[in-house]
């Protein structure tokens, strides 16, 4: 193959007196630069579709070498007809995109690979403030809490007419959302406005995009996924008086760059307060979305600063088109994160989420169970280290079939935990579990490490003083 890309030099390929074989004119033809150009292969001797079986069969994390091979080997990587391959030849892999926060108000996206345990930086987000504008006035806001709704204070504020209480900051009170193999970051506040706008990142091309925006400027909404759809529900938009809680839902199509609308939501719980005092001082939110059974559940709050009262919650149904009040067991005792938000994923069709419970440095990992309409513990145990020090102490995701953890290690290190159980790790003893370094700094966790599940270390790093934001899995 060495030869196939060597370049002929002009001068030991004349023959004396100027004079050229036709075996030789027929070598240098095969050699030239200027034909390889005009119908290039990618492997010699090999046609390109064979080529592009091969290439589809390598990690994805070679890509980003192999790419620089030549111009068009960097087009059949960032060719959509490789991934089309990869999926018929069943190897897409499932990456873990994760947004962190570093300092006060710089939010950097990671891509991880978990079979290779190696990091790759995503390209920054685009910035839709002055950046120095943002520095001087958003020193009150922690973006990261917006994101996920967790500081419903100000929230609440918004609520009860108290403006001005955002400041201007890129992607604040942002969704996160992936669908079709891209991430997307929806709306969130612009000068103390609710934006519209809809961001995607394709890892294919590695670039950021803006798609067709949505049909009401919105922050803190939920997003689910149903059909290869992408859906969006509540949040809050700014009005006169302040922060405006929305009913209102709707859905984007990928493969049409459309939004469609959606009935909004009932709020039936709100309905039926016993007063209009009550119906006008408490406000209904919605505090999670996830796609479950072929439906979106959204557990609901009812909030008035400073408390905030579960009320069970709602689920679509895309067949019907309509909404339907979520079974009270499950709406009653979904595990909520901080200040009522809802956290949860669903795994090989189980919907899990994690609960605080009582104590500071851990919490249990609960399962539904559509059968008995009840949340059952299933580990007791889940390291949470940083918990008191963080308003984001973990996050949740599902890949490779396996219910994952996203937290901070005893080293402050963000670190990746998949649970897997006691009798597939002895299978494989280059597996590397908490029960080493960890276990021996926490007893409690050592007498867990008894039991049928082992917390597994897929990948950790030091991000510094970084917090959690929110993650997705994507599969190409």
């Amino acid at each position: 193959m060495g030869s196939f890309f060597s370049v002929a030099n002009s001068k030991s390929d004349q023959i004396e007196g100027n004079g050229v074989s036709p075996n030789e004119t027929c070598k240098r033809q095969r050699m030239s630069p200027a034909v390889d150009e005009e119908s290039p292969r990618l492997i010699p001797h090999l046609p390109d579709e064979l080529s592009l079986q091969i290439i589809a069969r390598l990690p994805r994390i070679c890509y980003f070498s192999v790419r620089l091979v030549s111009k068009k080997w960097k087009s059949t990587i960032m060719s959509s007809e490789l991934y089309k391959v990869r999926k018929e030849l069943g190897t897409t892999e499932e990456w873990l995109y994760l947004l962190i926060k570093v300092g006060e108000n710089n939010l950097l996206w990671h891509a991880l690979d978990p079979r290779s345990k190696i990091w790759q930086r995503v390209p920054n987000m685009p910035n839709l403030v002055n950046e120095e504008e943002s520095r001087k006035r958003s020193s009150r806001l922690w973006m990261w809490n917006v994101v996920e709704g967790i500081r419903i204070a100000e929230v609440i504020r918004g609520f009860l007419g108290q403006k001005n209480a955002f400041d201007e900051m890129p992607f604040c009170g942002c969704a996160i959302g992936a669908v079709d193999g891209c991430l997307y970051v929806l709306g969130g506040f612009s000068k103390a406005s609710t934006m519209r706008s809809v961001w995607r990142f394709d890892p294919i091309q590695n670039m950021w995009s803006k798609v067709t925006s949505m049909s009401t400027g919105r922050a803190y909404c939920k997003t689910g996924i149903l059909n290869n759809k992408l859906y969006v529900v509540g949040g809050v938009s700014q009005g006169q008086a302040g922060l405006v809680p929305l009913q209102s839902a709707e859905v984007f199509d990928p493969s049409t760059d459309t939004w469609s609308n959606v009935p909004s939501m009932p709020f039936s719980r709100a309905q039926v307060l016993p007063s209009a005092f009550l119906a006008d001082m408490l406000k209904p939110i919605a505090t999670g979305l996830t796609s479950y059974m072929g439906r979106l559940c959204v557990p609901q709050s009812l909030y008035s600063w400073p408390f905030f009262v579960d009320v069970g919650g709602e689920i679509y149904d895309p067949e019907t088109n309509s909404w339907i009040e979520m079974p009270v067991g499950m709406g009653e005792g979904w595990p909520a994160k901080q200040a009522g938000t809802k956290l949860s994923v669903v795994v090989d069709g189980e919907l899990y989420a994690f609960d605080p419970s009582n104590s500071m440095d851990s919490g249990r990992i609960k399962v539904y169970d559509q059968g008995e309409d009840a949340w059952k513990v299933v580990i007791g145990k889940v390291p949470i280290y940083d918990y008191a020090e963080s308003e984001s102490p973990y996050l949740l995701a599902g890949f490779h079939g396996k219910l994952h953890v996203i937290t901070k290690d005893a080293n402050h290190h963000i670190a990746v935990l998949q649970a897997c159980l006691r009798n597939n790790l002895e299978s494989s003893p280059s597996v590397s579990t908490l029960s080493q370094s960890t276990l021996h700094e926490s007893p409690e966790l050592a007498a867990e490490s008894d039991a049928a599940i082992v917390w597994r270390v897929v990948a950790n790093r030091d991000f510094g003083q970084a917090e959690l934001v929110s993650c997705q899995v994507i599969d190409i």
